[in-house]
C-alpha cells in the first residue's frame, strides 16, 4: 500500500449492465494475483454494491485460482451485477439494502473493514467507478486506507477520458452477427422496414461500429442478383446516432427512394438517438418516464426503436415493419480476441497498481497520449460523445448514401 502496508486481501465486484468482458476481467485479476502475489486473499462481492451492503461474498479458493482461465470463455458475470448508487440513500432504503437512518457509504465502509479488505477492484462503467471513488473518499475521511482500482466496462465506449472500454469491440462484432440474421428477414414481406436498435444512451459509437462490422461481413460475401440476392437489399441504409442531426422528413424522402427501388429499408438506430424528443412527447402526454437509481431514463420503457419505426413506416409506405434489439444478445457474449488482449493488459496493470497503492481507473488516457495508466477518479465521467468526424465513419455514411450532418452543425 502507499503507506508501506502489505496487501493482505482484495475484493472484486462487477456492477451496472453487462458487457462482454466481466467474466474475463474477473478471471484475469485472479490469474494475475495468483501469478505474482499468491499470498493475497481474494473475495468477490456478489451482485456488486448490493452484495457489499448485504455482506454477501464469495471466497476465491485454490480450485478457482487454478482454473480461473475458464472464465475467459464465458460472457456475463460469475459474481453477479446490480445497479446500486451508494449516495442515493432513498433508493437504498426503498430496496431494503439499508435501514432508515443508515448511510449506505458507512454501511459499505464498515463491511470492507470487517472483511479486512485492502484493495477493491471495481469492474464497471462511470457510475460504478465514481461510486467507488465516493466510497474511497469516505473511508479516507474516516482513517481507513483502501486502494480502489477500477476497470472500465461499457459497450457504449463512452467513458471520459478512456480511449477504449472493455467489451465494446466484442459487442460491435456480436451486434453485426445479430443484424445479419435480422436483416435476412427483408424478403419476408413486400416493402419491409427493419429497425435494428443498438444500445447507446448518450454515445453512438457502438451503433456506428456495429454498422461498420456488419458491412465488413457483407464485403466477404458473394451475392447472386439474378435470383434477387443483392448487396443493396442486405446493406445498411441509414445510421441514426445522438451525435447526428436528424431531419426525419428529409431522411424519409431519401429512404422512400430506397424502398421504391429495392423493396426494403434497413436502419441501424442508437437507442439514445431522439431520446429527448421521445421523453418530451411522453411527458407532454402526461405519461410518467421511469428512471433508474442514477437518474437515467429506462430506455427499455420508452422503446426508441418502436418510436422511430412509427415515424418512418407511413412515410416510406412500409407494408411490414420489424424492430429488433441486439443489446441483450451482444452484451452477455464472451470476449473476442481483441477484447481478451485488452483485458489482459488492463488486469495486469490493475494488479500492479493495486500492490503499489496507485488508485484510479485503468485505461488508455486520451489526455495523456493514450498511455495505459491508472486514471485519477475525479477525471472519470460518462457520456463521452462519439467523434463522428473520424474518417472511417464519414466513409461509412458516404457508402450508404446518407448525408453527413453532425448535430452540432444545427
Amino acid at each position: 500500500m502507499s503507506d508501506g502496508r502489505s496487501v493482505r486481501r482484495v475484493a472484486l465486484l462487477t456492477a451496472g449492465g453487462f458487457a462482454p468482458c466481466l467474466s474475463s476481467a474477473v478471471g484475469g485479476l485472479i490469474e494475475r494475483y495468483t501469478e505474482i502475489a499468491p499470498e493475497v486473499e481474494i473475495i468477490a462481492y456478489e451482485h456488486g454494491y448490493w452484495g457489499l451492503l448485504k455482506g454477501q461474498k464469495i471466497v476465491v479458493d485454490d480450485e478457482v485460482r487454478a482454473k480461473a482461465g475458464i472464465l475467459h470463455r464465458f460472457g456475463g458475470s460469475p459474481i453477479g451485477n446490480s445497479r446500486v448508487k451508494l449516495t442515493n440513500v432513498a433508493d437504498c432504503v426503498k430496496r431494503g439494502l439499508v435501514t432508515e437512518g443508515q448511510n449506505p457509504l458507512e454501511v459499505a465502509a464498515e463491511q470492507l473493514k470487517t472483511d479486512g479488505v485492502d484493495v477493491l477492484h471495481t469492474i464497471g462503467g462511470d457510475d460504478t467507478n465514481t461510486t467507488a471513488a465516493d466510497l474511497a473518499a469516505y473511508l479516507k475521511e474516516h482513517d481507513y486506507d483502501l486502494t480502489v482500482v477500477g476497470l472500465p466496462k461499457t459497450i457504449d465506449n463512452d467513458v471520459v477520458p478512456i480511449k477504449q472500454s472493455l467489451g465494446a469491440w466484442t459487442a460491435a462484432e456480436e451486434g453485426a452477427g445479430f443484424a445479419e440474421n435480422i436483416i435476412g428477414e427483408h424478403r419476408s414481406g413486400n416493402r419491409m422496414l427493419i429497425v435494428h436498435e443498438v444500445m447507446g444512451r448518450h454515445c453512438g459509437w457502438l451503433t456506428a461500429a456495429t454498422a461498420a462490422k456488419y458491412r465488413e461481413l457483407l464485403d466477404a460475401k458473394e451475392f447472386l442478383p439474378g435470383i434477387g440476392l443483392t448487396r443493396e437489399r442486405w446493406d445498411v441504409h441509414a445510421v441514426f446516432l445522438p451525435e447526428l442531426a436528424l431531419d426525419i422528413d428529409a431522411e424519409a424522402e431519401r429512404l422512400r427512394g430506397v424502398m421504391d427501388e429495392i423493396g426494403n429499408v434497413n436502419i441501424f438506430l442508437s437507442e439514445g438517438a431522439g431520446m429527448h424528443e421521445i421523453v418530451e412527447q411522453l411527458e407532454a402526454a402526461g405519461e410518467e418516464v421511469q428512471r433508474d437509481a442514477f437518474g437515467h431514463v429506462k430506455l427499455d420503457t420508452i422503446n426508441p426503436g418502436q418510436w422511430f419505426a412509427k415515424q418512418f413506416a407511413s412515410k416510406l409506405g412500409a407494408e411490414k415493419v420489424m424492430v429488433q434489439k441486439s443489446g441483450y444478445y451482444s452484451r452477455a457474449a464472451a470476449a473476442n480476441v481483441e477484447d481478451l488482449r485488452l483485458i489482459k493488459s488492463m488486469t495486469d496493470l490493475a494488479v500492479e497498481c493495486a500492490l503499489r497503492g496507485d488508485a484510479g481507473v485503468i485505461g488508455h488516457d486520451e489526455e495523456q497520449g493514450n498511455r495505459l495508466r491508472a486514471i485519477e477518479f475525479p477525471r472519470i465521467a460518462g457520456g463521452k460523445a462519439f467523434d463522428v468526424n473520424q474518417t472511417w465513419f464519414i466513409d461509412l455514411l458516404a457508402g450508404i448514401g446518407q448525408p453527413f450532418k453532425p448535430a452540432s452543425s444545427e
